[in-house]
C-alpha cells in the first residue's frame, strides 16, 4: 500500500480531470437537445473547462509550492466533485458553461500538484515505474472518453458523464488523506498574482473572440473589441513577467529557437488533433443519426493507434531527437486532418477512419516526447515552468481550436444555408431543420464546414510540424531522449537531462 497507494491516488485525479476533456464530445448533441443550447453554448461547455485549465495551472502550481500541494490537490478534488454534481443538475446551457468553469478550477489544481507529489514521493527506479504508469493512466483518459462518453449517455444519461466523477473523487479524497504525505517547493517563493489574472484574461478574451467571430464575423466591433483586449492582456502580462522576481513564465525563454518551437508545436498539437472531435461528433450522431455508443465507437481507430505507438514507439525510437518525433508526429496529425477531407452527402462514418488512424500515429508520437523536448529546451532549474508552460500551451490550444474550428464550420456552412439555419445544424438542430431543408442540403452543408475545417487543422499541424523539425535541434532535442524523468512542478511526462 505504501508503494502503489500514492500512485493509486494521484491517478485517480489525473484519469478523472483529463477524462472530462474529451468525455463531453459524444454527449454534445443530447446536450443541446436537452438544454435547447446553441452552438456557442456547446463550444462553452467545451471550451470553458479548457480555458480555466489552461489559464490557472501555472499559477495554482506556483500556490501549491508555498502553500502545500497535498492541501491543494485535495482542495481540487472538492472543488472538481462539487462541480461535477452541479454539471449534472444543470437545468440550462450558462448553468452548465459556469460549472464546467468551475471543474476547470478543481482540475488546474489536481493536474499541478500530480507530478510534485510523485515526484516528493518516489525515486530511482521506482520514480521512473510511478511516471510511466502515470503516463499509461493519462493516454488511457483520453482513448476511453468519446467511449465511455457514449455508454453513459445512451445509458443512463448525459447528465452521468458528471455524476460519476463523484465516487471517484471520494474514493481519491481518502486515498490521498491516509497515504499522501504533503510536501512543498520553494516556500520563500512569492506568489505572482498578478501575472496569473492578466495571463487568464488574455486566454478568455482570445477564446471569446474566436467564439464571437463565428456568431457575428471576425470584422464586427465587439469581436474586434475582444480581441484588443486580449492583446492589452497578452501586453501586461509580458511587462509583469519582465519585472516579477518569480515568474510564472519567463517572456525571455521565448527568445531560445527550441522553447518557442516546443511551444509552438503544443498549442498546434491539441488543437489539431482533438478540437475537431467535438464536429465531428454533432456529424455522426445528428446528421448521420449514429447512436452515442456508436459515434463514441467511431474514434476507437484514433485511440488505438496513439496507445499503440506510444507503447511501442518509446522503445524503437529510443535515441531519436525528441525534435524530430514531435515534428514528424505533427506531420502525421497534418496528413491524417488531410486525409478526413473529401466528405459529401453520401459520407459515411468509415471515412473518417484512415485519417483517425494517422492522427493517431502522430498523436502516438508527441505524446511522450513533447514535455522531453520542452525540458531540454531550458536549464534545468527552469523544469518546472517549462513543464507548466507545455501543459498550457496544449490546454489552450484545445480551447481556441474549438472556438476557431466552430467558426471555420459555420462560415463554409453560411455559403448554402442561412447563417442562423448553418448554426443551429453545427449545433445539432438537424433535426429542426430538416422540415424547412432537404436533407442532401444539410448533409452537404455540415460535410462541407467539416471539410474546410479539416483542412485549417491540416495545415496547423503541418505547418508547426516544420516550424518545431526546423527550431528545435538535434543538439537539444537529443537530450530529451537519454534523460531520467523526474516530476517538475506542473510538468507532464517530464524528463531531466543527465550529469
Amino acid at each position: 500500500m505504501r508503494t502503489w497507494g500514492p500512485l493509486t491516488a494521484v491517478c485517480l485525479g489525473t484519469f478523472m480531470l483529463l477524462l472530462d476533456v474529451t468525455i463531453a464530445v459524444v454527449a454534445l448533441p443530447d446536450m443541446a437537445r436537452s438544454l435547447h443550447a446553441s452552438l456557442s453554448d456547446l463550444q462553452w461547455v467545451m471550451d470553458g473547462y479548457a480555458l480555466a485549465l489552461a489559464a490557472l495551472l501555472l499559477g495554482v502550481g506556483a500556490a501549491a509550492d508555498v502553500l502545500g500541494r497535498r492541501r491543494v490537490h485535495l482542495v481540487g478534488i472538492a472543488v472538481f466533485a462539487t462541480a461535477s454534481l452541479l454539471c449534472g443538475a444543470a437545468s440550462g446551457p450558462g448553468m452548465l458553461v459556469a460549472a464546467r468553469g468551475l471543474q476547470g478550477l478543481g482540475a488546474a489544481a489536481m493536474f499541478a500538484t500530480t507530478l510534485p507529489l510523485l515526484g516528493s514521493l518516489y525515486r530511482g527506479r521506482q520514480r521512473s515505474v510511478a511516471l510511466g504508469v502515470w503516463g499509461a493512466v493519462s493516454g488511457a483518459a483520453a482513448a476511453v472518453g468519446p467511449v465511455l462518453g457514449g455508454l453513459l449517455t445512451e445509458g443512463p444519461g448525459w447528465r452521468w458523464i458528471f455524476y460519476v466523477n463523484l465516487p471517484v473523487s471520494v474514493v481519491a479524497v481518502w486515498l490521498t488523506v491516509r497515504v499522501v504525505p504533503e510536501s512543498h517547493g520553494a516556500r520563500e517563493r512569492r506568489l505572482d498574482w498578478t501575472g496569473t489574472v492578466t495571463f487568464a484574461a488574455f486566454a478568455a478574451a482570445l477564446t471569446y473572440g474566436a467564439v464571437r467571430a463565428g456568431a457575428h464575423g471576425w470584422g464586427a466591433v465587439g469581436t474586434l473589441a475582444t480581441f484588443a483586449v486580449a492583446l492589452a492582456a497578452l501586453a501586461a502580462f509580458v511587462a509583469v513577467e519582465r519585472r516579477v522576481r518569480d515568474p510564472l513564465l519567463d517572456p525571455r525563454l521565448f527568445l531560445k529557437p527550441a522553447f518557442s518551437g516546443v511551444m509552438v508545436g503544443a498549442l498546434a498539437f491539441n488543437a489539431a488533433a482533438f478540437s475537431l472531435m467535438a464536429y465531428d461528433s454533432i456529424w455522426l450522431q445528428t446528421v448521420l443519426g449514429m447512436s452515442p455508443v456508436r459515434g463514441g465507437l467511431a474514434f476507437v481507430w484514433m485511440s488505438l493507434s496513439a496507445f499503440v505507438v506510444a507503447a511501442v514507439g518509446g522503445r524503437l525510437l529510443h535515441g531519436v531527437p525528441a525534435g524530430i518525433t514531435v515534428g514528424g508526429g505533427l506531420l502525421l496529425i497534418g496528413a491524417g486532418q488531410f486525409g478526413m477531407t473529401g466528405l459529401d452527402a453520401g459520407s459515411t462514418a468509415s471515412a473518417l477512419a484512415p485519417g483517425l488512424i494517422l492522427v493517431g500515429v502522430g498523436t502516438g508520437l508527441v505524446t511522450p516526447g513533447i514535455a522531453g523536448a520542452a525540458l531540454a529546451s531550458v536549464e534545468p532549474q527552469r523544469a518546472g515552468m517549462a513543464g507548466g508552460a507545455v501543459n498550457t500551451f496544449r490546454q489552450l490550444g484545445y480551447a481556441l481550436g474549438i472556438a476557431g474550428y466552430g467558426t471555420v464550420v459555420t462560415h463554409r456552412m453560411g455559403e448554402t444555408l442561412p447563417r442562423d439555419a448553418a448554426h443551429a445544424l453545427a449545433g445539432g438542430a438537424a433535426g429542426a431543420l430538416r422540415g424547412a431543408f432537404p436533407e442532401q442540403a444539410l448533409r452537404s452543408a455540415f460535410a462541407a464546414g467539416l471539410d474546410t475545417a479539416a483542412v485549417v487543422a491540416g495545415v496547423t499541424a503541418t505547418v508547426a510540424g516544420v516550424l518545431v523539425i526546423a527550431l528545435v535541434r538535434p543538439s537539444a532535442a537529443a537530450r530529451a531522449t537519454v534523460s531520467e524523468p523526474v516530476a517538475g512542478p506542473v510538468g507532464e511526462g517530464v524528463a531531466a537531462p543527465r550529469g
